[in-house]
């Protein structure tokens, strides 16, 4: 009885009244403290991933937590889900609710999934630009979760049980508030005469990859005779031998999901799959006449309003885009230059709020495995504010592209058009992180750049339209026209 008694105290930190969630709801009194919840969260969990693990996850967190504070990704989406909660929040607000006023204040959004379902959640919230946007935890639940593991929450699929679960909330009460950048991605080309340049997904267009969709012929960013993309990145964009392998992987998952129900499983078929695209052996396999200097320009841009040209190595086969120290399984592509490094080329660790991404390159699978030594590192390209990628007619039809896990074949020029890849900064996000984080500030006391950070440009470029700082994840949230503003501090 104790036991049991000791278990409601600790939950009640995170329950929220059904009132403040639900609109017109009565107010309870029983089971809520004056004050609120000290730590109030919102979990979102798709229930498809990590085989059976998603399903049993959402059964849990509904048993321990109130039901209106859990929702099923397959069933309702997020941006839903916060516009309708936020705008209630917003009117007891008004109403001089305080427990809704400390929820606001305090509330933590829990995801679980794989690094794409965490990555819609963020495009979410960064589009709905809350006034107080809620820090978010990740839970393991795919194949690689680079994210959780950046942050401190692991990369093995956890617990579905009460106390797995328990344990989990109560890292999230501890869990510390990190900001990130957030990164826009556009991608334009021309339409045409024949053949189609659409991206193409695995089979079907995953979930997770609805902030990466066409603009509508409205949209600001759209332009006469080119189909336009756009969505946004957390983690990495990348390009080649790996998105190439995830692809592979992605469309035999959705031809046979009853063969990939664990994460070892997943793993296991991961690396068949590396070796049986020819990836350890790419120069008999893979023409150099395909690989990425042959395929694009790139231009980077390291100082504001200052564009240059990169030069990539013949040999690179694969290049990635790295915000978070966490690719592949939780392995650091850029590693930690020595001070030779950071003084003769100007480069400095990965931290991940410097709005900065690393460029890195590999030539091969092989060159992937240096990743497993200690002070192992993929070939260092640059480091960059924005990153622009064009391609012409060369002797590819297609490549292969991968934001946050989520790969697709990209169909290229074959006339004398260019299709533009051009990744900008865009901003932040607040991240919660364990004390075990791999991730590092640059705000950080003991970082030596700390004092050197530059501030962000997203809003210098008056050319820049509004709707190039969004990712189209959701509409911007909009107080309720009922809800009186000159009430609202």
């Amino acid at each position: 009885m104790a036991s049991q008694t000791s278990d409601g105290n600790f939950m009640r930190n995170f329950w929220i009244p059904v009132h403040v969630l639900v609109p017109e709801s009565a107010v309870e009194s029983s089971d809520i403290d004056v004050d609120g919840p000290e730590c109030p969260v919102l979990v979102f969990v798709n229930s498809k991933s990590g085989g059976q693990l998603g399903g049993d996850l959402l059964k849990t967190y509904r048993a321990l937590l109130k039901e209106s504070q859990v929702f099923d990704l397959g069933e309702e989406a997020p941006n839903r889900v916060l516009s309708r909660i936020y705008a209630n929040l917003e009117n007891l607000k008004l109403q001089g609710d305080q427990i809704a006023i400390k929820v606001m204040e305090k509330l933590r959004l829990i995801v679980a999934g794989g690094d794409g379902t965490a990555g819609w959640l963020l495009g979410v919230v960064c589009d709905l630009q809350l006034s107080r946007p809620p820090p978010i935890a990740t839970v393991p639940l795919g194949t690689g979760n680079n994210l959780p593991f950046a942050f401190g929450w692991g990369k093995k699929n956890p617990g579905t049980d009460e106390q797995s679960v328990k344990s989990f909330l109560n890292q999230v009460m501890k869990a510390q508030e990190m900001k990130i950048d957030n990164w826009h991605i556009l991608m334009r080309m021309r339409i045409p005469e024949k053949g189609a340049c659409d991206p193409i997904p695995p089979l079907e267009l995953p979930h997770s990859l609805h902030a990466f969709h066409r603009v509508s012929e409205a949209d600001e960013l759209s332009m006469e005779g080119c189909h336009t993309f756009r969505g946004g990145f957390w983690n990495y964009f990348s390009m080649g031998m790996d998105a190439q392998i995830s692809y592979a992987f992605h469309s035999e998952r959705k031809l046979h999901p009853e063969k990939f129900k664990n994460q070892l499983v997943n793993q296991s078929t991961y690396a068949k799959l590396g070796c049986t695209q020819g990836w350890f052996f790419a120069p008999l396999f893979h023409p150099p006449s395909r690989n990425l200097a042959h395929l694009a320009k790139v231009k980077i841009m390291k100082r504001h309003g200052h564009w240059e040209d990169l030069s990539i190595p013949s040999s690179i086969r694969s290049i990635v885009c790295l915000n978070l120290p966490s690719f592949s399984g939780g392995l650091n592509p850029w590693g930690t230059p020595n001070k030779h490094k950071r003084r003769d080329r100007d480069l400095t660790p990965p931290y991940v709020d410097d709005g900065l991404l690393e460029v890195v390159g590999f030539r091969d699978a092989w060159h992937g495995l240096v990743l497993l030594s200690p002070n192992g590192h993929g070939t260092r390209l640059a480091q960059a504010h924005r990153i622009r990628f064009e391609f012409h007619k060369g002797a590819a039809d297609h490549t292969f592209m991968r934001i946050d896990g989520e790969p697709w074949k990209q169909p290229l020029p074959v006339d004398d058009d260019t299709v533009l890849v051009e990744i900008s900064h865009h901003g932040q996000v607040n991240m919660l992180a364990t004390h075990e984080s791999k991730s590092k500030s640059v705000n950080d006391p003991s970082s030596p750049h700390h004092h050197d950070v530059e501030e962000d440009d997203s809003d210098d470029e008056e050319s820049k339209a509004d709707e190039f700082r969004k990712f189209g994840a959701a509409e911007t949230f909009k107080i309720p026209d009922e809800v009186d503003l000159a009430h609202l501090s």
